[in-house]
């Protein structure tokens, strides 16, 4: 089943409220640095799929980890109140003309 990007952002909430990250007293405080440094860990996580080797010996665990990724980045986008759909389709206007140093030799 494939759903859009509000759905998963939606479903996302529902998952912090429910476990209670939201209460001033989570295990897991949902504020804007704690979940940056969690991006990144995360971030580091997938990196480790091609430590010494160009593909990924684990797939699956692979796709896991680029899921807690994404979740990551939706939810510090929540937090910071940046509407990340359009920040993404801003960015994607701005790359499609830019040209970098490396390309123009």
């Amino acid at each position: 089943m494939r759903i859009g990007y509000s759905a998963i952002d939606r479903r996302n909430e529902q998952v912090c409220r429910g476990q209670g990250w939201y209460r001033p007293n989570s295990r897991a405080p949902q504020t804007p640095r704690n979940i940056a440094a969690s991006l990144v860990i995360e971030a580091a996580e997938v990196l480790e799929h091609f430590q010494w080797t160009e593909d990924s010996r684990q797939p699956q665990e692979l796709a896991g980890e680029l899921a807690d990724v994404a979740l990551y980045l939706l939810q510090l986008a929540y937090l910071t109140s940046i509407d990340l759909e359009q920040a993404i389709l801003d960015k994607l206007a701005l790359n499609y003309n830019r040209t970098w140093p490396e390309d123009a030799a």
